[in-house]
């Protein structure tokens, strides 16, 4: 196939669309819905996506016949279509499945089909083969009906990110339908009185509920939202099917880089968008079995690509349960949503920490760039926008606790090199609160800032009178899974602190270099710090002291590897914390 970015542009000359719709058929079991699902899609377009209604063939009932539909479907394969059109296929009625020596093969049901006469049946094949013949750049089949036989792929993987201008020059033919061959589709129930499951949820996709924070929305990100909301919705006993016939580009519906008074033309649309999660099942393993398997990956080099393709699987795994699909930063706070949502949060993010703090503990240089690309990537879709303060600021928690399990871990067994590498990762400046370039541990610091302004965690049962809640509730939630894990023991409660006390003073040495106030976060050595007795900070500047050069995290990079810098920002440090009066 030709490389159509060399001839199509970064817009829509033109919108087209075939909408069908049969409740009444001629000799089969009536549908109570499907006219109703056809009539609100095509106004959808109309109202919302800026189609024209005479660019719309409308069919519904008796005009829905096998030769009007094929007629109206030829119609789009014209000359005077053009490249840069979008034409969306819409089909509600009644779907067959037949099988074949080659396996199953997929039917629309017209309004004057016969069960018995197979030639009145419209192949599902005759349509998307066809598609070829049609100019247009972008072409999107939606059918609320169950289908086999589709031969589709992904296309893009969930959690990808791709340039929104790029997806426009690309050519696609994207199908999502209602449900499998086996399965039978819902003609009633959902989220919408008078439709079907399917189109019920796909409405309220339309309407908003798939685009995402900055205003996009692709074929992408409705089919995932649609699979999501179909498979998991009590009335339905469904899952929808969607893919790439052809392609890789991406049905736009809609973006805020449209002009208001030109729908065709498209400015500053350079950006990137990230293709929704699924929400499902990842992979069959048990936590036990995972981390086995990444004890045996890590004990052989030769396994590194092995390894990290596990460990990718896992952070998208992650990335797609904690993602705004299922935590949406909008709606109001109450004390059993936040609850509810740090509940969430720690379960879903239980695998990846234990497999990142496995790999922290026994890392060797040649790990160093997979756990840097984990923790980086771990922050997907965690750039500042619209919502509720709140739900945003509780969006890095699950990376706060994968830092405090790798960070643990890596002080266990004396990895300084390993925390240093991880600590300095680049973000880009999308994620910070003012804007400017930072790295993992200032951003993973700031977001600990935020949640304490909130007293977040004091909101947790019996953490109410706590002065560092969410480090006493780290300490708790995550020693077990550890402690199972790498069977540290008591040293556990030793290593926490350690690793508190340097992130802390590390984030403090970045302020000094930047001029500002020496803060970092202050975790419970706070109050050990006020008791005096064995306190965890003054332990280890005392140590660093007396070790001078010599002391290990200097000598992996920390605080430039000068002890006078240390020095100096650590008493400074250790003053403002002494000053706390938490008695």
């Amino acid at each position: 196939m030709r490389d159509f970015r060399y001839f199509l542009k970064e817009k829509y000359s033109n919108s087209r669309a075939l909408v069908i719709g049969i409740n009444i058929y001629k000799n089969i079991s009536p549908l109570s819905y499907a006219v109703n699902d056809a009539t609100e899609i095509r106004d959808l377009l109309i109202s919302e996506f800026g189609f024209l209604e005479e660019n719309i063939s409308f069919l519904l009932d008796e005009e829905a016949s096998k030769d009007n539909i094929l007629r109206s479907f030829a119609r789009l394969t014209r000359d005077d279509i053009e490249l840069d059109e979008r034409i969306f296929i819409f089909y509600a009625g009644h779907g067959e499945t037949r099988t074949g020596i080659y396996g199953e093969v997929g039917f629309l049901v017209p309004h004057d089909a016969i069960v018995e006469e197979l030639s009145t049946f419209i192949r599902w094949d005759e349509l998307t083969k066809n598609a070829e013949l049609i100019r247009a750049k972008h072409i999107l089949f939606i059918m609320d009906a169950c289908y086999g036989g589709l031969a589709l792929t992904r296309g893009i993987g969930p959690g990808s990110t791709r340039f929104l201008n790029d997806m426009m020059l690309r050519y696609s033919r994207q199908v999502l339908t209602a449900g499998k061959a086996d399965e039978t589709v819902a003609d009633s129930g959902g989220p919408l009185s008078n439709h079907s499951v399917f189109t019920g949820h796909l409405i309220e996709g339309l309407k908003g509920k798939a685009v995402t924070d900055n205003g996009v929305l692709t074929a992408n990100g409705l089919m995932t939202y649609v699979y999501n909301k179909v498979s998991n919705d009590k009335t339905s006993n469904q899952t929808p099917h969607y893919g790439y016939i052809d392609g890789d580009g991406d049905f736009i519906f809609t973006s805020p880089s449209w002009s208001d008074n030109d729908s065709e033309k498209m400015t500053e649309n350079d950006r990137l968008i990230s293709i929704p999660y699924i929400q499902e099942e990842f992979s069959p393993l048990k936590i036990e079995d995972k981390i086995r398997k990444t004890k045996k990956l890590l004990a052989n080099d030769s396994s590194s690509i092995e390894l990290h393709d596990f460990v990718i699987d896992e952070v998208k795994n992650y990335l797609s349960q904690t993602s705004e699909d299922f935590f949406s930063v909008n709606g109001q706070y109450t004390k059993e949503v936040l609850l509810e949502r740090i509940s969430k949060y720690e379960q879903h993010s239980q695998n990846i920490n234990l497999i990142i703090s496995c790999i922290a503990y026994w890392a060797r240089p040649l790990h160093i760039s997979l756990l840097r690309k984990a923790l980086a990537r771990s922050t997907d879709r965690l750039e500042r926008g619209g919502g509720l303060t709140l739900w945003l600021n509780l969006r890095w928690y699950p990376l706060i606790m994968q830092l405090y399990s790798l960070g643990i871990s890596a002080l266990e067994n004396k990895q300084y090199d390993t925390l240093f590498e991880v600590f300095f990762i680049k973000l880009d400046s999308s994620l910070s609160y003012d804007g400017k370039q930072s790295y993992l541990v200032e951003a993973v610091a700031n977001a600990i800032l935020e949640l304490t302004r909130h007293d977040t965690f004091k909101q947790l049962p019996g953490f109410e009178r706590f002065y560092t809640p969410m480090s006493e509730h780290l300490h708790t939630i995550l020693q077990p899974l550890i402690d199972d894990t790498l069977f540290i023991g008591k040293n556990y409660e030793n290593t926490f602190d350690e690793f508190e006390c340097l992130f802390s003073l590390v984030v403090a040495d970045l302020k000094n270099q930047q001029e500002r106030t020496v803060w970092g976060p202050i975790g419970r050595f706070g109050w050990k710090q006020q008791r005096g007795n064995n306190a965890p900070l003054s332990n280890m500047i005392r140590e660093a002291k007396a070790q001078g050069q010599n002391w290990a995290p200097l000598k992996s990079g920390f605080f430039g590897g000068d002890i006078t810098r240390f020095s100096t920002v650590a008493d400074e440090y250790l003053k403002g914390v002494s000053q706390l009066h938490w008695y």
